[in-house]
Parts: C-alpha cells; sequence; structure tokens
C-alpha cells in the first residue's frame, strides 16, 4: 500500500480586535463572495479556518498558507502570528 504524505503548514493567528469585528470586512458579499473572515479563508483550496476563541484561530493549509497570511498581515490587526 502506498502511503501518502501531505505537508500542511499551520498558522496560529491572534488578532488585536475580536474575529466578529473583522467578519464587518466582508459586509458586501456580492464583492467578496463570501460574509466573514472563516468563509473567505475556507475559500481557498486546501485552506481552514478554525476560531479557538474571541481572538484567535487556528489556519492550517497545503499551500495557500503565505497568500492567506500576507493577506491578514496587510488588511487586519495581527497581534501575534505563529507560522508552524
Amino acid at each position: 500500500m502506498k502511503k501518502n504524505t501531505v505537508n500542511y503548514r499551520t498558522l496560529i493567528v491572534t488578532f488585536a480586535e475580536p474575529i466578529r469585528t473583522l467578519d464587518n470586512y466582508f459586509d458586501d458579499v456580492e464583492a467578496w463572495g463570501v460574509a466573514s473572515l472563516k468563509e473567505w479563508i475556507d475559500s481557498y483550496e486546501s485552506t481552514r479556518f478554525t476560531q479557538t476563541d474571541e481572538h484567535t484561530a487556528v489556519i492550517t493549509s497545503e499551500y495557500n498558507a503565505e497568500y492567506v497570511q500576507e493577506w491578514l498581515q496587510r488588511h487586519t490587526s495581527v497581534a501575534n502570528l505563529i507560522s508552524a
């Protein structure tokens, strides 16, 4: 049996603002195609957003993590970001 190994990158992001406040960025659903930060990140292939508390989320991605990280740092208030 052939074993399939996939390397996922994990980002642990703490935002300065509550995630529910960041969701306001996506108020124009027609323009964004999504209604929340989670939906936007989950729309990237092989990328998932899991909120762990009001300000923190774990994002896993097979190959889009660097693009998601760059966007978050440009457009949101990232207080802390750990990449593994």
